[in-house]
């Protein structure tokens, strides 16, 4: 398994993986996908196993307890103070090979060289279990989530 950047010509791939993952929620637009990496395409990436894309990391700065709504597209924020973890989807081909933890280690490595002291995400679809095993823990927000679905919890990990 290997992590590399995202090439534009990986984004069909990538909304393949996103239907693949997430059938039961419409899918966000190329455009709204593509906007977390074009604010911060250094903790965005590819996953790669036998030269083939099989999954992918959309993770860009934010703004702590105040997640983007679901199919928002963001832009660059000044008072940034939280890695923010959109996504990490993966296709059958990349399950069970350690994917999820070698993203969350770049993840990690990346927050700290950036001076965040926060990584957070809204876990969907029982994923909370998942990132409660790393070390994520349930937060309760102002914010409504209710565009999320209706399991849709804030998660916070601190580095």
């Amino acid at each position: 398994m290997k992590l590399r950047s995202i090439e534009i010509a990986d984004w069909p791939i990538i909304l393949e993986i996103q239907l693949e993952c997430y059938p039961q929620i419409e899918p966000e637009s190329l455009a709204v996908l593509q906007s977390k990496w074009l604010v911060s395409p250094q903790s965005c990436f590819g996953l790669e196993f036998n030269n083939q894309v099989v999954g992918y990391c959309l993770a860009h700065p934010w703004i702590a307890n105040s997640p983007p709504s679901l199919d928002q597209q963001v832009g660059a924020v000044k008072a940034a103070n939280t890695l923010y973890l959109h996504d990490i989807a993966l296709s059958a081909k990349a399950q069970g090979k350690g994917a999820g933890r070698l993203v969350l280690s770049k993840l990690k490595l990346f927050a700290q060289q950036h001076g965040y002291a926060t990584i957070s995400l809204v876990a969907v679809l029982g994923a909370d279990s998942y990132w409660q095993q790393q070390g994520f823990i349930t937060h309760a927000i102002d914010k409504d989530l209710s565009g999320y679905p209706s399991d849709a919890c804030y998660m916070i990990y601190t580095l």
